[in-house]
């Protein structure tokens, strides 16, 4: 009598959980019969026991061990749920304890308990991945894509968004991140400034990604930031930007100005240019760029009628008075162009800068925001010689780098991609693709996917990127990295012409606008 009470319990707390414990009374009801369950009536069936062999053993071992396979599966489930989950998951640790041997007293195929052992053993393993696949920690991670695929930011964006994807594939493919693969939520913001805002929220409140990687222009990343603040969630930024910012929920994987701006204008500073013009897309990021080097210019003693500052809007088109300009700046020498121009901009302004006349000779072009993505939609040839600064270009020599060039044209002819094998890569690109592992290397170091845990161990973590080695800045979210020069080749691609030594520590704030060190201190972070 008392094994068919104790298996009776067992059925009705299993089809209690099957049911997503929504049935209280019947949880309820099984977990009274096991109290009611008398422990010496067990023993007294142990005793009876012949020493024979007990042809239902073999699947009441089984029993025990899917009972102890939903234990565990279910445990995560327990910390959230009602009351009812923490009564079942609380028979079936009992039933888990219930002595084996008293369960091979009923020794007869065709009886009751025969039946109801059987019975059990099918609910139990249907449960079993029931319950698996309702636990957080056994669903696939998911993470969110931030990135414009349409507008005037997708000629650049797009390439971002492939990046991750390839990186995510390659990680699933070598089992994942703590044993869990990444499933990407992909959103387009269409380079429309407040949709950022608006799709960082669906990631997070909606879709519950563990981490987001997004982002290009600043605006798009200041005007989502207030929300990854308040949820106190991560960011991966993959783009160089002008500084003065350090949030704790950002981490920057791309250059500040002193990994970029200002060692391109102490280059052309050393190649003898002392006129500089400044020009730029009308935003955030070039209108603060171009204050720290007008600041860096000025300590070195550039005058300020040497520096000329101009701005244009996103898509501008029509750059014949600028460039017209421009050529009237340069024609006592000497001169050369910081252009911080953005997005779809460039091809007009490239292209009427040659049907000028002008040419590197003349007054060249050290570039901020164009790379080889950018190129492959340009007609090279009158960009020829022009130069740009960057932490990465795609003819770094060496096997790691080569590996992932072929592995990216790889992965875009696989996924039918625009251009497929004949893609390239960049700096953003590459920042992008790192951001992913590093992210991964965090999170396997905190052992965790919690925000305040994975942020804690980025902090100064060393890795190999396709470009090179490279590390996490110890406590300012920023990146470590080598800092290049490069010409334009006929191809598309860049001749280095000139590396910084070792990798150059990241400034959040510039000393030129704060050269008193007198920095903001940083925002966003843990809520607790």
């Amino acid at each position: 009598m008392a094994v068919g009470i104790i298996l009776n319990a067992v059925v009705l707390s299993v089809i209690a959980y099957q049911q997503n414990l929504q049935n209280a009374e019947q949880g309820s009801q099984a977990l009274t019969l096991l109290e009611k369950f008398d422990a010496r009536e067990a023993e007294r069936l142990k005793a009876e026991q012949e020493p024979e062999e007990n042809p239902l053993a073999e699947k009441i071992d089984k029993l025990v061990g899917a009972v102890e396979r939903l234990k565990q599966g279910g445990e995560e489930v327990a910390k959230n749920q009602a009351d009812q989950t923490r009564q079942v998951l609380s028979l079936l640790a009992s039933v888990e304890q219930w002595d084996v041997e008293k369960r091979k007293a009923d020794r007869l195929e065709e009886n009751r308990q025969a039946r109801l052992i059987n019975k059990v053993i099918t609910l139990l393993e249907r449960a079993e991945q029931r319950a698996l696949r309702a636990t957080p920690y056994s669903r696939p991670v998911k993470i969110g894509i931030l990135h414009s695929l349409s507008g005037t930011m997708a000629i650049s964006e797009a390439s971002l968004r492939d990046a991750v994807l390839m990186a995510v594939e390659e990680i699933n493919a070598a089992g994942g991140v703590l044993g869990k693969n990444i499933e990407a939520v992909v959103v387009d913001p269409a380079s429309n400034w407040p949709l950022f805002a608006e799709k960082a929220k669906e990631l997070i409140n909606t879709h519950k990604v563990a981490v987001t990687f997004g982002c290009w222009t600043s605006v798009s990343r200041k005007t989502c930031l207030p929300v990854f603040e308040e949820y106190n969630q991560l960011l991966f930024y993959p783009v160089q930007y002008e500084g003065e910012e350090q949030s704790r929920n950002v981490f920057y994987t791309a250059a500040t100005p002193n990994q970029q701006l200002v060692p391109a204008a102490n280059y052309l500073m050393g190649q003898g240019f002392r006129k500089f013009y400044l020009l730029g897309t009308d935003y955030v990021f070039p209108r603060t760029a171009n204050k720290v080097l007008k600041a860096f210019l000025k300590a070195k003693g550039v005058p300020d009628e040497n520096v000329r500052e101009e701005y244009t809007p996103f898509h501008h088109r029509d750059y014949q008075t600028i460039v017209g300009r421009v050529k009237e700046f340069a024609a006592g020498g000497d001169a050369c162009i910081l252009s911080t121009i953005n997005g779809d901009s460039n091809v007009p302004f490239y292209k009427e800068f040659a049907n000028q006349g002008l040419t590197p000779a003349d007054c060249p072009i050290m570039a901020f925001s164009v790379a080889e993505d950018e190129l492959r939609f340009m007609d090279v040839r009158p960009l020829v010689g022009h130069l740009a600064a960057w932490n990465y270009f795609q003819s770094i020599d060496t096997p790691a780098n080569a590996a992932f060039v072929k592995n990216f044209k790889a992965y875009c002819e696989k996924k039918g991609l625009p251009d497929g094998a004949k893609r390239v890569t960049d700096d953003s690109i590459e920042a992008a693709y790192f951001g992913v592992y590093v992210w991964k290397a965090a999170v396997e170091k905190a052992g965790s996917f919690d925000v305040d845990k994975v942020r804690k161990a980025v902090y100064g973590l060393e890795f190999d990127a396709p470009g090179g080695k490279k590390q996490m800045h110890p406590n300012n979210q920023h990146t470590l990295k080598p800092v290049y020069i490069g010409e334009i080749l006929e191809d598309g691609q860049f001749k280095i012409v000139t590396k910084l030594r070792g990798l150059v520590s990241p400034d959040s704030y510039s000393s030129y606008l704060h050269p008193d060190g007198n920095y903001p201190a940083p925002t966003g972070g843990s809520k607790k």
